[in-house]
């Protein structure tokens, strides 16, 4: 049981990750961020879409 409880907490890192990574490339390259990436972060979609930035 300790040893499932370990990975899954793995997992969560990863997929956390993951969509920092997916988000940082999309503001990057100026194309739509995906609202499950920006939920799984904790941030607002409709919030995140209000940032202006050049």
């Amino acid at each position: 049981m300790r040893n499932r409880r370990f990975l899954n907490g793995v997992g969560q890192f990863f997929d956390v990750m993951g969509s920092a990574i997916a988000v940082s490339s999309a503001v990057r390259e100026r194309r739509p961020v995906r609202d499950a990436d920006l939920i799984n972060l904790g941030i607002d979609p409709q919030r995140f879409r209000e940032i202006k930035y050049r």
